[in-house]
């Protein structure tokens, strides 16, 4: 029974009333369905919207791109890897890189990027690949550092970073690779919670100023551990 037969004289019956019912049920249901999922379009071209805003801000922040490495930017896509390696780049990291949600690798080694990391990095919680080897990025590692959940490799290799090793580092679980190598400002001790970090495979702390102790039973707390660099120190 069509829902236009409502409007004959003849008062329907209780059967009536319960199909009546359920038409406008299901057709309420239709009509939530369409508008969500015009939502969820609408959400996900915001989101594209908003990847392409953070690779042009990305862009306006470079100040010398000799190659043109970045005349052409991606349209349709998500943004999953961002990859500027080796691109004589130079010019500073924009905070709009947080809005960049589904990155899940960055890769900015091998160019003149200087400035310090912004906390708007915290934002990447997919992100598992982290390389900013051979810059020029300055300032302390914070605190933030602890907000990456996924993070797998976290190379700072000669850098002009400063200040010490946050105890936060703890909390990255699933870090395999820390690469600290020539930042000769940093300095400090290991911290402790290092140990929170079983599935370590790497610790590169070489030519820095770190001091204090080597803790003897490192080993039978990072259980997997194959290298641990630790030359040009005051350990």
């Amino acid at each position: 029974m069509k829902l236009s037969h409502y409007l004959c004289i003849t008062p329907p019956s209780f059967d009536d009333y319960a199909l009546m019912e359920t038409t406008c049920f299901l057709t309420g249901l239709a009509i939530i369905f369409v508008y969500s999922a015009m939502a969820f379009l609408a959400i996900e071209e915001t989101n594209i919207i908003t990847d392409q805003s953070s690779l042009l801000a990305l862009k306006a922040h470079i100040t010398n791109d000799p190659n043109n490495f970045l005349a052409n930017d991606s349209q349709n896509n998500r943004i999953m890897v961002l990859n500027l390696t080796s691109m004589s780049l130079t010019g500073t990291i924009p905070p709009h890189i947080g809005n960049l949600s589904f990155l899940v690798q960055l890769h900015l080694r091998n160019n003149g990027f200087d400035g310090s990391l912004l906390v708007d990095i915290v934002h990447l919680h997919r992100l598992e690949i982290f390389h900013l080897r051979l810059n020029s990025f300055q300032g302390e590692i914070s605190s933030w550092l602890g907000s990456l959940p996924k993070l797998q490799s976290f190379y700072l290799f000669r850098n002009n970073f400063t200040g010490s090793i946050p105890r936060e580092i703890g909390k990255l679980t699933n870090l395999k690779t820390f690469n600290l190598y020539g930042n000769q400002q940093i300095s400090g001790t290991i911290p402790p919670t290092i140990f929170n970090i079983s599935s370590f495979d790497t610790i590169d702390l070489a030519l820095s100023r770190f001091s204090g102790n080597v803790p003897e039973d490192m080993c039978q707390y990072l259980s997997i551990l194959q290298r641990l660099i630790h030359h040009h120190n005051q350990l």
